[in-house]
């Protein structure tokens, strides 16, 4: 009886793509590791509150849960893009202090998953992005073509995000807008399009 563990082939899995979702922003195109996307929905009312940062448009009650709502566009330092029958919201699952929380993203359209190799991701640019270099976790190449690859902890780090705060406001944009207006009172939501 050979009782001699088997090596396990490392080389094996690492090889294996990781699939991303795509998604338009403007003309460009980004991408997110499936595993931290939670679910897309149809871009509907948000509930704006007040004293949140430029890039925080509210947020929604996705089955009684408070989600803040980000908009990439103008966390990128752009300006805001209309809103249009492809505006989805993709809620992505981060953690903060070894916690799960939701986030949504509006993105101008949600493209398709497509699987990227670790070979085929480059490294971030140094210079000339048009975000900041620390959102980037890499470039993948897609039929001749990069895809920017986000770095979610990064993008939706609230507390990069905190000097659009008036007076002192907490820097948690997460927690200040949980503890704000409770997920099942609408008699104070304000719904914007």
């Amino acid at each position: 009886m050979n009782t001699a563990a088997k090596p396990t082939d490392v080389t094996e899995s690492a090889a294996e793509p990781t699939q991303y979702l795509t998604f338009q922003l403007g003309n460009e195109v980004f991408a997110i590791g499936i595993l931290a996307i939670k679910e897309i929905i149809e871009y509907d009312a948000v509930t704006v509150v007040p004293m949140m940062p430029e890039c925080i448009r509210g947020v929604i009650n996705l089955r009684g849960s408070v989600v803040p709502v980000m908009d990439l566009s103008i966390r990128f330092g752009k300006t805001s893009n209309p809103v249009t029958k492809r505006t989805c919201i993709v809620v992505i699952e981060t953690q903060r202090d070894g916690e799960h929380e939701l986030v949504g993203v509006v993105v101008d359209a949600v493209n398709a998953v497509i699987d990227i190799g670790a070979g085929d991701i480059e490294p971030p640019p140094a210079f000339g992005a048009r975000i900041d270099a620390d959102f980037i976790q890499g470039l993948g190449k897609l039929n001749g073509k990069f895809v920017i690859l986000l770095d979610v902890q990064r993008v939706l780090k609230v507390e990069s995000i905190g000097s659009g705060l008036a007076n002192g406001a907490s820097t948690d944009a997460s927690t200040a807008m949980a503890t704000t207006i409770p997920a099942n009172d609408t008699s104070r939501a304000t719904a914007t399009a």
